[in-house]
């Protein structure tokens, strides 16, 4: 029984996985009392014999998780950083411990699903995109504002751009919010699309599109290509991972 988190930007994910199944799972966000949340989270589960954990926070967060773990498990966290390669899965960047580990984690659960050559779009407080052939190489990706990150951003810096309450997306608005609303979540299913029409003749023909992240559902209905989402795909990765290079070995 392995104890996998993914700290995402906006909360922590976690999962008790038992060989190919899960046994229990949650989501804590980082507005409430963490420490508290996974205490009361963690009352009941079994104990885990290994701790394995991704992040792209801080440092403080980080050891903020770690001493739960300890105190509740008495387990040390095993923090995964990007590798240059592991589970089949080439990293593109030059320095690999730059590329975000959820996007490589995402990349090694759609390799290990047969899925590639695929391009992966992670929709959350970023807009990550990652190009992935089908021999496991990947080949680079972009990072943009998430549609919400977008409309914070322009509401933040113009003076004048008001809305009075959740706008709606539609292909053209004649109002404000609906104009903002519609403007960012439109900019990034264009830009998963171009993404994904520029890659397509290097990934062999068209790719499929693999939508991740806390939006991803909500952006599916814009996309004009085909696409299908993918759940949970940083704990999935997180678990493959672990099965093939943890020392427990089989006994995780």
């Amino acid at each position: 029984m392995r104890l996998l988190l993914d700290l995402g930007n906006t909360r922590l994910k976690w999962a008790l996985c038992d060989g190919g199944d899960w046994q229990s799972q949650g989501a804590v966000s980082w507005n409430e009392d963490v420490v508290l949340a996974l205490h009361e989270a963690w009352r009941e589960v079994p104990m885990p014999v290994a701790a394995v954990a991704a992040s792209v926070v801080d440092a403080g967060r980080e050891a903020q998780v770690a001493a739960v773990v300890s105190a509740r498990f008495a387990r040390d966290t095993q923090w995964l950083r990007t590798p240059a390669e592991a589970c089949g899965v080439r990293n593109a960047y030059a320095d690999p411990a730059r590329l975000g580990v959820d996007r490589f984690l995402a990349m090694v659960a759609a390799h290990a699903d047969g899925l590639g050559p695929c391009v992966l779009a992670g929709v959350g407080t970023a807009l990550t995109l990652d190009a992935l052939a089908a021999d496991g190489v990947h080949l680079g990706g972009l990072i943009a504002p998430g549609p919400q990150l977008m409309q914070q951003s322009l509401l933040g810096a113009t003076a004048r751009v008001l809305v009075e309450r959740p706008g709606r997306v539609l292909d053209v608005a004649d109002n404000t919010p609906d104009a903002v609303a519609s403007g960012c979540w439109q900019a990034a299913a264009a830009l998963i699309e171009r993404f994904v029409a520029r890659l397509a003749p290097s990934l062999g023909g068209a790719p499929l599109l693999i939508l991740g992240g806390g939006d991803a559902e909500a952006l599916l209905p814009l996309m004009s290509v085909p696409a299908r989402l993918s759940s949970d795909s940083v704990l999935r990765g997180l678990a493959v991972w672990s099965d093939a290079h943890s020392p427990l070995g089989s006994a995780l």
